[in-house]
């Protein structure tokens, strides 16, 4: 399931999660849609969604989630910092 993540790495994991959190709020999409959508279980979205936590996961994982929220993977990292900007774009 979750992979452990190194201390250097962390913070970049958690922002990550918010971010897709956000997009998949904005984009009006339940834990369980996404989940549907990217092939994976909502327990493993809902652990790399975990506020404040650190949950690793595959780069298959991360591009199942960016084509189910239909982001480009490179929007997906970004969408840290602007998430709305990013719910708009067209893939």
């Amino acid at each position: 399931m979750s992979k452990e993540v190194s201390f250097k790495n962390r913070d970049r994991f958690i922002q990550l999660g918010i971010a897709i959190s956000a997009l998949r709020k904005l984009k009006g999409m339940s834990q369980e849609k996404l989940a549907e959508k990217a092939g994976i279980s909502r327990s493993l979205v809902s652990s790399i969604e975990a506020p404040g936590m650190a949950n690793g996961f595959s780069l298959e994982v991360f591009f199942d989630i960016a084509d189910a929220l239909e982001v480009d993977p490179s929007d997906l990292i970004n969408a840290s910092m602007f998430p709305e900007q990013i719910a708009q774009r067209k893939k």
